[in-house]
């Protein structure tokens, strides 16, 4: 085990980082702008598509049309069951 003249203790630690302190402070700070940054388009994105008053005034046309399938086939429906009474 020994025989590559390597001792485990002159090894890289892990963990250990060729960086100074200062490197990975302003790194860190980075990361933290980058994610709040991300956050807030997040944010933004959610309370855009939970908007239901957007989403109405977005997809009116397609509203209207199931609005009107939905009232053929309801309608539909009721005439068919009423005759069915009927007989």
């Amino acid at each position: 085990m020994s025989g590559s003249g390597i001792s485990p203790a002159s090894g890289p630690r892990p963990g250990a980082s060729d960086r100074s302190a200062e490197e990975i402070r302003r790194d860190i700070v980075t990361q933290q702008q980058q994610l709040a940054g991300s956050m807030e388009a997040l944010r933004g994105r959610v309370n855009e598509l939970t908007d239901w008053r957007k989403q109405v005034n977005d997809h009116k046309e397609q509203l209207i049309t199931g609005a009107a399938v939905a009232g053929f086939v309801i309608g539909g429906l009721v005439m068919f069951s009423r005759r069915r009474k009927r007989r």
